[in-house]
Formats: structure tokens, C-alpha cells, sequence
């Protein structure tokens, strides 16, 4: 576990943020698909949600690391469910993690504009920054689906950086992906933060081989 969070700001020209679990509460995400999705599986095909569950995870389990895993267009083929029509009946409990408007401020006058760099279907991001007003704090936004691959793949940043380019030694990515980190780590980024505990209801994660964050303004002290 590393605890050194601090951040050299003059050092920095490019900042990307992860956005389920670094800018909004995982929680609403964990519920969806731990919960409200088996549930409208089960009315659908006539089961209890023990049985549904039991369908589900091993499907779930297959696809994670894949871009499909985050492919709303590819759950709603694969279970015959419109999967953002769903999100949007329960949207309850999408949140942001505290501190998020006042961390990207902040980035803007120490750094670059900040930009989203996220392995959510472009649909959930319009759909959460409709929910949120994070659209009004943040103009890019980079989303794997764009690339082919998700972050944690090795090959999307190799195609990212064809596209956008910026300096891995000069950039600074916030993620709760240890995954993810690691892939980015391996392209060459070298500010690399992540998130202690990215749902709010949940302990916090497993130590991280890098810095955590607890409180968004800890790396500004």
C-alpha cells in the first residue's frame, strides 16, 4: 500500500478521471446489477431471484475484463432486457462522491481542463450526467467503447494515445480499477491515484499498490 497522495501540480499537463467509483458513488452501480437487474430478470422469465441470480452470474463472470461487461447494448441482447430503460425506471440512487465539483475546480486552476476517461457506454454517461450535472463541469470525455478495448487492456492505451495525445509523465489518472492502473502504469503513466473506498456502502477496497484517496482535497494538502 502506497500512502503518498501528494501531487506535484506543476509536474502535471493532463488529468483523466475514471467516473463509477472515482467521481460517483459505485453503490448505484452495484445495486443495479446485484440487485434490480435479477429482479426484472426473474419477473421476466418466471423465477425467484435465486434462480436468476444463479443465470446470471456465470454470464456476468464471462465477459468481465471484456468490453462487454460494459456494453449496456450487449446485456440488452444477451438477456433480453432494455438495460437503459431499466436505469433510467431507478435512478434513485446515483450520487456523487463529495468533494467532486470542488476537485474539478481546483484541477482547472492548478492543471488542464480535466477529462473523463471511462469504460461506461456513452448512453449511461449521458444518462448519469443528466442525473448528477457533472456535464456542466466537464467538457471531454473519452469512452473505451470508442477505442475497442477497456482500459484495463493494454491495447486501449495504445489506441487512445493515437488519438489523444499527451505525455504519460506528465498526466494524472484517478481510478478504482486496480486493473485498470496497472494497465496504465504499464503504458507509462506516472501520476496514478486510486479510490479507497468507491462504494459508499461497501468497505473499502483492498489495499492498492497505489496512493489511495480517501477525501478528494487530501491531494491538494
Amino acid at each position: 500500500m502506497n500512502t503518498n497522495i501528494q501531487i506535484d501540480w506543476q509536474s502535471i499537463d493532463h488529468v483523466f478521471l475514471d467516473m463509477d467509483g472515482t467521481l460517483l458513488d459505485l453503490h448505484f452501480d452495484n445495486h443495479f446489477w446485484q440487485q434490480v437487474l435479477p429482479m426484472e430478470y426473474a419477473r421476466i422469465n418466471g423465477l425467484t431471484v435465486e434462480s436468476a441470480l444463479a443465470s446470471l452470474v456465470p454470464k456476468f463472470e464471462s465477459k468481465q475484463g471484456q468490453l462487454d461487461w460494459y456494453c449496456v447494448d450487449y446485456w440488452s441482447r444477451e438477456l433480453d432486457i432494455d438495460v437503459m430503460r431499466l436505469k433510467y425506471k431507478n435512478p434513485q440512487k446515483i450520487s456523487l462522491r463529495p468533494g467532486v465539483f470542488e476537485l474539478l475546480d481546483a484541477i482547472k486552476k492548478l492543471a488542464a481542463e480535466p477529462a473523463l476517461l471511462t469504460n461506461a457506454h456513452r448512453s449511461v454517461v449521458d444518462f448519469k450526467f443528466d442525473k448528477t450535472g457533472l456535464g456542466q463541469a466537464i467538457d471531454k470525455i473519452h469512452c473505451s467503447h470508442d477505442y475497442g478495448h477497456p482500459k484495463e487492456s493494454p491495447a486501449f492505451w495504445v489506441r487512445f494515445s493515437d488519438t489523444v495525445k499527451f505525455d504519460p509523465a506528465r498526466t494524472l489518472f484517478i481510478d478504482d480499477s486496480e486493473p485498470v492502473l496497472e494497465a496504465a502504469e504499464q503504458f507509462g503513466v506516472k501520476w496514478l491515484r486510486s479510490i479507497s473506498a468507491p462504494d459508499s456502502r461497501q468497505p473499502r477496497n483492498a489495499p492498492s499498490r497505489f496512493p489511495e484517496i480517501d477525501q478528494f482535497s487530501d491531494i491538494f494538502n
